[in-house]
């Protein structure tokens, strides 16, 4: 139930991605069962291909931690994260990912790629898959849907 209510916070944010204009993928990052930092996809805004929703909500959490290390932090984001995101990921120690919508094109958390949880590298996490995901896969169509029609 608690992994819903998450989730239902990464989605409120891919509905601001989507207002903007952005592709709708929302994250949030969990501390002791607490929000302490949302992120979107930037990209186009910030003229930044790295704004993805998840780098953009680990930096907020880093700056709320004081620490580049989000240890025992839990993300929370709509679409199974890239190969970027999830290196990042891995770097920042998260405690655990929990995604909505697989992404079959380009899904680093065994999709496609299998960055997380690598055998070969040193930091691995649990990994929880489709929460929400028909929710987390509906907002992706519909604004590729919206796109196609223009």
């Amino acid at each position: 139930m608690q992994d819903e209510i998450f989730m239902q916070a990464a989605l409120e944010e891919a509905r601001f991605a989507a207002a903007a204009g952005e592709v709708p993928i929302g994250a949030v990052i969990v501390l002791n069962g607490e929000v302490i930092a949302h992120g979107q996809n930037r990209v186009l805004r910030d003229v930044d291909p790295t704004a993805h929703a998840e780098i953009v909500a680990m930096r907020a959490a880093a700056y709320v931690v004081g620490n580049y290390r989000l240890l025992n932090c839990e993300l929370y984001v709509t679409l199974e994260p890239c190969a970027m995101c999830s290196g990042a990921m891995i770097h920042a120690r998260l405690a655990r990912l929990v995604y909505g919508a697989a992404d079959p094109k380009a899904g680093a958390a065994g999709s496609v790629l299998e960055v997380l949880n690598h055998p070969k590298l040193n930091h691995k996490m649990p990994v929880t898959s489709g929460v929400l995901s028909e929710e987390c896969g509906t907002i992706l169509k519909e604004f590729f849907r919206s796109r196609r029609d223009l």
